[in-house]
């Protein structure tokens, strides 16, 4: 058969442009309007600032909002957590979007499991509340580096948070990929956002004046059409704010609510005020004390911010975990990394139990909501299981022929810049660096964060921020110098987001001389790393375990599972893992003494408890105690539930006595 051309069928190719012309026609006499479903017939404005007020479509909307992080919380309990949100009398939702779990390589996305960010979206939308988006790139969030992925700094020359080209880059082939997921979710398309966030208290950071309008115009470009907002504490306010975007402020007592709100009304004249970070406690250390806020002083300053005519989130809402190795740092006088725990001494707990915090918001914003507020869901329960032992061993020096290869370099590399996942380097865990020395001496070098440091198989100390030398003694022959070093968190708010490469930093010093040829062994504990270890490469617990070492045990569960904690006495430092899942680090310098257990993540029948302990106190390896706790109401804070064997004095997972 010939091919069809317009010069074989004239008839043909009229007709087609009189079909076009006539569809035109149609098409513009139709009433689209009466065209549209109902629900998006009444969605035409968005939220909008419309003088000191601000608007839903045409009426006075307040926003009372509510921080909770999907990737804080297992997924199986997001309906319970936004369910007691809007049972406090809330209507909004905040929450970050962290885009280094999301792009854990470059260009490999992750948005399943706790990660589906359209999922918590839509339920919340399910549930009746609004949500405001903060998709960063950089959302500080107490995340490790401020949510940015790891492999940014194999670029020596990297400028994070700026419009350096190979930040630029990374972010656009970012937001392609996740605007796409999240425009469909905004208000005027039929979605519950409301409001999306620039960046995040971009005015205390302030490295390029051309950076936030790139973010703002990459917003846009990918069709973010809802109200764009700013958010600063009174460090960066200043210099936070910037045309065409709302500026709203981060605070936690009213002295700063009176001087911030002032400032905002002398550069944006009669806008809405809004406190997008209301800190209804604060995040812990690792080694220094547990931060409590008391409920009564919560009441007032959230009383003070809404007579003052503004809208307001709680940050935190709902904290909850740090789970696997996700936790960030600050390093200003010195170096401290956070905590497992997000608990946050927020308005629920970290396991999503009421406060004294709760209860009272609930009264205020139902006094004020005009309508009765839902009911209160009930708390999920709790138990406290027998306490259990490890049974099998595997010491990380024998663990080490299962590994994957090391990397064989002549200097060390440190951990972002080793040639593995894929050429995107190694971002959470530990690192293993082994070279070969024949003399004794001072051993010098920057190790970020811990390293802990073996003669053979032998610990002779740790090298760290403090301690930037060690003593090796006297041995004979060629030995084996190992280092296992721990990336602890990387720093998530300052000036030098872009120090934060972990590992050994540049050479390593023995007596001011260089080592070289070193194997490194990448230690990123992911679910991968472990199907390595079959039974059968474990062995009986000796009577005195060489450490570090993996530990394996079972935890036997007749009945369906419920949450619990596990504390760890005698045990030093390490990381937990049940059924494959990370669950955090453990430390015995506190604040925090134990961690959070999911009954979610646990199986009726036998669950797989593994653990990593860099070293322990107590050469007989205790068992790990399981115990369930509430945070009481009124003078007790905390309140222990014995159900089982497992649980004795107080349990929480900071141990604060009541008062």
């Amino acid at each position: 058969m010939g091919k069809w051309s317009i010069g074989r069928k004239p008839g043909r190719a009229l007709g087609l442009l009189l079909l076009v012309i006539l569809s035109f026609l149609v098409l513009c006499r139709l009433d689209w309007y009466n065209l549209l479903p109902a629900w998006l017939k009444q969605r035409q404005s968005g939220l909008q600032a419309n003088g000191q007020s601000f608007m839903l479509e045409d009426s006075t909307f307040w926003i009372f909002g509510g921080s909770m992080h999907y990737f804080r919380v297992p997924k199986e309990y997001w309906r319970d957590r936004l369910l007691k949100m809007k049972a406090c009398g809330l209507n909004t939702l905040t929450t970050y979007v962290p885009w280094n779990l999301h792009e854990p390589e470059r260009g490999k996305f992750d948005f399943s499991g706790n990660l589906d960010l359209e999922a918590f979206v839509l339920m919340a939308a399910e549930i009746g509340l609004w949500v405001i988006l903060r998709p960063g790139p950089y959302i500080c969030s107490e995340i490790d580096l401020g949510g940015l992925p790891s492999w940014l700094l194999q670029d020596s020359g990297m400028r994070l948070r700026t419009t350096y080209k190979g930040f630029t880059e990374a972010v656009d082939l970012y937001f392609d990929h996740l605007m796409s997921r999240v425009v469909p979710l905004q208000y005027k398309h039929g979605g519950p956002i409301i409001a999306v966030q620039v960046e995040n208290e971009y005015g205390s950071y302030n490295r390029d004046p051309a950076y936030m309008p790139y973010i703002k115009k990459a917003l846009e470009d990918r069709g973010i059409v809802e109200l764009l907002l700013t958010s600063d504490n009174k460090d960066g306010l200043q210099k936070g704010v910037m045309d065409g975007v709302l500026a709203t402020i981060n605070l936690q007592s009213q002295h700063e609510l009176q001087l911030l709100t002032n400032f905002l009304l002398s550069v944006q004249r009669v806008q809405p005020k809004m406190v997008m970070e209301y800190w209804t406690g604060w995040f812990d250390s690792w080694g220094g004390p547990h931060n409590i806020l008391d409920s009564s002083e919560v009441l007032k300053t959230v009383s003070a911010i809404l007579d003052a005519g503004s809208s307001i989130n709680l940050y935190m809402f709902h904290g909850g975990t740090n789970f696997g190795f996700i936790n960030g740092a600050m390093h200003f006088h010195e170096y401290k990394s956070d905590v497992t725990s997000y608990d946050y001494d927020a308005v629920l707990t970290e396991a999503g139990d009421y406060t004294a915090k709760y209860f009272k918001l609930r009264g205020f914003f139902g006094s004020i909501s005009g309508v009765p507020l839902p009911p209160q869901p009930d708390l999920l329960p709790k138990t406290a299981y027998k306490p259990l032992r490890p049974n099998l061993y595997l010491s990380l020096w024998d663990a080490l022929q299962y590994m994957e290869e090391p990397v064989n370099s002549e200097k060390p590399v440190n951990m972002e810049n080793l040639p593995i996942n894929n050429g995107n380097g190694q971002s959470f865990g530990y690192t293993l660096y082994e070279t070969t020395i024949s003399s004794s001496g001072i051993l010098s070098g920057l190790v970020r964060d811990r390293g802990q440091v073996f003669v053979n198989t032998v610990s002779v100390g740790f090298l760290d921020y403090e301690r930037k030398k060690i003593v090796i003694p006297l041995i004979q022959g060629y030995t084996r110098l190992r280092i296992l070093v721990e990336n602890r968190g990387r720093v998530n708010y300052g000036d030098n987001i872009d120090d934060q490469r972990k590992g050994l930093i540049g050479n390593i010093y023995l007596n001011d001389s260089p080592l070289k040829k070193f194997r490194i062994y990448s230690l990123d504990m992911k679910k991968s790393f472990f199907q390595r270890f079959s039974i059968d490469k474990w062995s009986p617990i000796p009577e005195v375990p060489t450490f570090p070492a993996f530990f394996l045990g079972a935890l036997s569960i007749s009945l369906s599972p419920f949450d619990t904690f596990m504390k760890l006495e005698g045990w030093e430092k390490g990381v937990v893992f049940i059924n494959g899942q990370n669950l955090g680090r453990y430390w015995n310098i506190g604040p925090q003494e134990t961690l959070y257990l999911p009954g979610a993540w646990l199986d009726q029948g036998i669950n797989q408890v593994g653990a990593f302990a860099a070293s322990s106190l107590d050469p007989a390896l205790p068992g790990i105690t399981m115990f369930s706790w509430e945070r009481g109401s009124g003078n007790s804070l905390f309140r222990l539930i014995t159900v089982g064997d497992g649980a004795e004095g107080l349990a929480s997972p900071f141990c604060i006595p009541p008062w």
